[in-house]
């Protein structure tokens, strides 16, 4: 069972898992707006913020792995209401993991690399957590939750998704490029550095989870050290288009609802040695964002 699978990791995610012979229970607020069909494909609309909505859908099907995508993700979403953050990032989970719980699901639980504070980068699995938002705070309270979950459990942290686009589903890359082909001008961070992840690399890894049957806490990302700025003149360039119009800013020149982490970015050497999760790298994956 997957939720969040109307979002941008849940359409890569539910397709691999179908194309690997998985029955995949796709969740989601509202209708279905996922292209696939077939035996093993099911599609329910739950909002998991409703305990019983959440206990009623995983006592009636069971499902023997919960992967748990949804979430608020955009931290100045989080910053302006911090009631329907935590309903969404920590109550849905604790109600998703007691469900869970009572038909014995593996339990893997999607995170991010806003648990940290950035003051270092290239995180560990197990550096400590202290989050400059409340994002990242509400994701830490989730991680704890699901930490202490009696039956096996994962928890995948990654940063900065990119690929393809699915939908509307928009993401910093076609973000870029559609202003660009616009003419629009774009302010983009410089002073923050990242590690961005290819989406179906995210995907293969939580499918190498699935399949070994992995525990405990992984970071999920590409080996590409960037900041913002420097994946949108990428961008520009790969599709000739004007990278002048990209304006690189501080932290300090634009203030949003929600601090930003300034250093995260992960080291990956424990997925690597363990799931032999293998990313590709940042030139690899523009290409196959545009190609």
């Amino acid at each position: 069972m997957i939720t969040g699978a109307n979002g941008f990791l849940g359409y890569y995610l539910t397709k691999l898992l179908l194309k690997n012979n998985f029955t995949v229970i796709a969740s989601g607020r509202g209708e279905s707006r996922l292209p696939f069909q077939g035996d093993g494909f099911q599609y329910i609309c739950l909002d998991f913020t409703q305990k019983d909505q959440v206990e009623n859908v995983i006592s009636t099907h069971q499902p023997g792995i919960v992967v748990h995508c949804g979430a608020i993700s955009k931290p100045d979403e989080c910053e302006k209401d911090h009631e329907t953050a935590f309903q969404n990032n920590v109550a849905a989970t604790i109600h998703l993991l007691k469900a869970s719980e009572r038909v014995g699901s593996t339990f893997i639980f999607l995170s991010t690399d806003f648990v940290f504070d950035g003051t270092k980068g290239l995180y560990k699995e197990e550096d400590e957590r202290n989050a400059v938002n409340y994002y990242g705070q509400t994701k830490i309270l989730a991680e704890d939750e699901v930490m202490q979950y009696p039956h096996p459990w994962a928890i995948v942290r990654t940063v900065l998704v990119y690929g393809k686009p699915i939908a509307s589903r928009d993401n910093l890359l076609t973000v870029v490029s559609k202003a660009l082909e616009k003419g629009k001008l774009l302010n983009i961070f410089s002073d923050q550095v990242r590690t961005p992840t290819y989406v179906e690399d995210l995907a293969d890894g939580i499918l190498r989870i699935i399949e070994r049957k992995a525990q405990g806490i992984f970071h999920l990302s590409g080996i590409d050290i960037l900041s913002p700025y420097q994946m949108a003149v990428h961008v520009a360039h790969y599709l000739k288009l004007d990278a002048n119009l990209i304006k690189d800013i501080t932290e300090r020149d634009l203030k949003e609802p929600a601090r930003r982490p300034l250093k995260t970015g992960f080291t990956i050497t424990k997925a690597q040695r363990e799931l032999g999760y293998n990313p590709i790298s940042f030139a690899e994956g523009l290409v196959k964002t545009f190609g």
